[in-house]
């Protein structure tokens, strides 16, 4: 009995700790259908970074035009900070896209393959460039984020 009311207590203590976890977190985004929107960070190694832009630029972002295209994604920006920060908090540029939808956003896209043999008929050097691209970066992470601003 002193067993089974040991659980109860253990079990109640620890919904009572991940609720307020879960308030904490960022909201989700839109409902199905709604537009999706991810942060794409790139950290290069020091002095790399004009030569990843360029890549990305050349071998990257025509591919992302593309797709846009097709509706998959309804907003692309790229940016850049205009000041440093601290090296450890550091990006070199961000990629905004905003997908049609959550669905478009997580799942691949089945036409990808043919768009890159179609813009990079020399796959060759477009792998090679890919794979330099990829070297030079310090770090990448992706981030969906949400717009929480309120409505006016």
């Amino acid at each position: 009995m002193r067993r089974l009311l040991l659980a109860v207590l253990a079990v109640a203590f620890a919904a009572s700790l991940a609720a307020p976890l879960k308030a904490q977190g960022a909201p989700p985004q839109g409902g199905a259908g709604q537009p999706y929107t991810v942060e794409y960070y790139y950290k290069c190694q020091w002095g790399h970074q004009q030569e990843f832009l360029e890549l990305f630029l050349k071998n990257h972002y025509p591919l992302l035009k593309k797709i846009q295209s097709t509706g998959r994604i309804v907003a692309l920006k790229i940016e850049s900070p205009a000041y440093h920060t601290t090296e450890d908090g550091r990006w070199d540029y961000r990629v905004t896209i905003r997908y049609k939808d959550s669905t478009v956003a997580t799942t691949s896209n089945p036409d990808e393959a043919a768009f890159i043999k179609e813009l990079w008929p020399d796959q060759a050097t477009y792998q090679k460039e890919e794979q330099r691209r990829f070297e030079i970066l310090a770090g990448h992470w992706d981030l969906p984020v949400t717009d929480i601003t309120p409505a006016q």
